[in-house]
């Protein structure tokens, strides 16, 4: 628990009262091994954006959304600037693109550039492609704490900028850097043709879980 507050650079008193309890209990929670009642638990999986297993440092290795669906789910289809308003930070998402034996998709960690999503891969590698090759980029957020979350994807085809400006325009705004290390130099950037996305979310309590 204190790892997921610390990671937001919150403090102990500003978290509790953000999730409605005393600060001596959140400390309680914090330095006991004990589970306590499930409501507090979902109150302060909420307000640090974390599922109640990541807050009690349980399902790290499997993949999110195995919680149930909220009572009263809302599907909403997002408007292009708010789909880029989702992107806007950066992170993580993943490449879509046809191989020889077939779809792949794979993670990389991207930012925008002038509408546009932009990541750095090797030469040679599965999302290294041709410019003009068709290509699909997803990326989402979930929340399993309140059963909601978004879906952004984008569509167009793969080009390579170049030039001193596109590099210091990425350079200034924290270039797409690999998670796997060096070596991979080629940018990629989605000359984008459409960009959709959904978010979903409750107008109701979350249901029993």
């Amino acid at each position: 628990m204190t790892l997921c507050r610390e990671r937001l650079g919150l403090g102990r008193e500003e978290v509790a009262e953000r999730a409605g309890m005393a600060v001596e209990y959140l400390e309680y929670l914090e330095s006991s091994a004990a589970v306590p009642d499930s409501a507090p638990l979902t109150r302060l999986a909420g307000v640090l954006g974390v599922s109640v297993g990541e807050l009690l440092g349980a399902g790290a290795e499997v993949p999110p959304g195995r919680s149930a669906a909220a009572a009263h789910p809302v599907v909403e289809e997002l408007t292009p600037a708010e789909c880029w308003a989702k992107l806007a930070s950066g992170g993580v998402g993943r490449v879509v693109l046809s191989a020889p034996d077939g779809p792949v998709a794979l993670p990389v960690n991207f930012r925008v550039m002038d509408g546009s999503v932009v990541y750095r891969t090797a030469e040679g590698s599965s999302v290294c492609p041709e410019p003009g090759t068709p290509l699909a980029f997803e990326a989402d957020r979930i929340d399993e704490a309140m059963s909601s979350g978004w879906s952004v994807l984008v569509k167009g085809t793969a080009i390579r900028p170049d030039g001193s400006e596109a590099v210091e325009y990425l350079r200034h705004r924290g270039r797409p850097d690999p998670w796997v290390g060096e070596g991979r130099d080629v940018l990629v950037r989605i000359r984008t043709s459409s960009v959709t996305g959904r978010s979903i979310r409750t107008d109701g309590p979350a249901a029993a879980r």
